[in-house]
């Protein structure tokens, strides 16, 4: 049997990895600034997640959702105390897509309404109501488009206010910073007007936080910096630093009936075991801080490239905005220089999604490294 050939794929084999630096099976290491999509929140192979996760696998590894788990209250009391979202109830699952996917259900089960307005250049994740959000035709198969979705631009708020006030809408699901479409963001005007036009019209705000979330923002959450409440938030990537897990934060006005939702492997033993791994780093080496500062050191430094048109995102989600396409750049950056980085939607965005525990040397040899590309 062969694999399904949907990846298009760089001839690198990574084989181990700690820290920023991966290495592949010739023995070259490469410095990681994509973090696998924003996955690698505390770094590859952190001595503390590391160890919870062998403690954990020594005593139980899993068991459905059918029996007691300890160990996910403590993750839901974790998160909530860091995040400032303690007025929110958590349903565990295993990926960002998973997480949208029970946040649509679950605003269309609240309001017994099904449309759902979503942005321009989002991405949601690739099942079904979830793809459907997703502004994208190449992936969204005939069954999916027969869920209900209006696709709008940021800052149109007339056109918003038109489609929201029709009454069939059971959700508005955002991503903060967006991330596959290229690091835009609405402006704090357009991102309130969206949460205040929620309410008065009886939709619920979903604010997708699965890539921007997790501290890569400079706060906890993205949609912090606006200063709003969505009913639901989920979460994923930076979650498990690597283990897939994933969560919808529930606003706790939304009350639960058995049967609503459910998963089988979401929220087992060892996800949980990850979950709370990365919270204990992330509280413990300041993490969120070390975001918002490195932000402003990264932006310094973007200012003295001429070839960089404008920096894009927020802390350690970061975009840096060419005249010129940069899939080339992007191989010369992994053969010559020995570094990850992303691209988007947006072919002349290259994303800078590295580790939330990276230093100043780090970015000052990113930077090098791209000046001699440039150059």
């Amino acid at each position: 049997m062969e694999l399904f050939d949907v990846y298009p794929l760089y001839d690198v084999t990574p084989v181990s990895a700690k820290g920023i630096v991966v290495t592949d099976e010739k023995g070259q290491d490469y410095m990681d600034f994509y973090g696998g999509h924003a996955v690698i929140s505390i770094g590859h192979s952190h001595p503390h997640y590391v160890d919870r996760l062998k403690n954990q696998l020594d005593k139980i590894g899993f068991y459905s959702n059918a029996v007691q788990n300890p160990i996910q209250e403590a993750l839901a009391h974790k998160l909530g105390k860091l995040s400032g979202c303690e007025d929110y109830n958590l349903f565990l699952c295993n990926s960002g897509a998973e997480a949208n996917e029970n946040a649509l259900k679950l605003t269309s089960f609240q309001t017994g309404k099904s449309r759902v307005i979503a942005f321009k250049h989002g991405f949601h994740g690739r099942t079904s109501a979830a793809v459907a959000a997703t502004d994208n035709e190449k992936i969204n198969a005939p069954i999916n488009k027969q869920q209900k979705v209006t696709i709008l631009p940021f800052e149109d708020l007339a056109a918003f206010k038109s489609e929201i006030s029709k009454g069939d809408v059971c959700s508005v699901i955002i991503e903060t910073i967006q991330g596959v479409g290229g690091l835009d963001q609405p402006s704090q005007e357009f991102y309130q007007n969206i949460a205040a036009l929620c309410k008065e019209n009886g939709a619920l705000l979903i604010a997708d936080e699965v890539q921007c979330g997790y501290g890569r923002s400079g706060k906890f959450f993205a949609f912090q910096h606006y200063g709003i409440q969505p009913d639901i938030i989920t979460v994923a990537k930076g979650m498990g630093n690597g283990f897939p897990i994933g969560g919808v934060l529930i606003h706790e006005s939304i009350k639960a009936s058995y049967g609503m939702l459910g998963t089988t492997f979401g929220g087992n033993h060892l996800a949980c075991a990850a979950g709370l791994a990365v919270l204990e780093v992330i509280e413990k080496e300041n993490l969120i801080d070390n975001a918002a500062e490195l932000f402003e050191y990264f932006k310094e430094k973007a200012s003295a490239i001429p070839q960089v048109k404008r920096v894009k995102g927020m802390g350690l989600m970061l975009g840096l905005e060419f005249d010129f396409e940069v899939a080339e750049l992007r191989k010369k950056l992994i053969h010559n220089q020995h570094m990850f980085t992303g691209g988007a939607s947006d072919k002349y965005v290259l994303r800078i999604l590295p580790a939330l525990n990276i230093t100043k040397e780090n970015l000052d040899q990113f930077f090098d490294a791209l000046k001699k590309e440039l150059s």
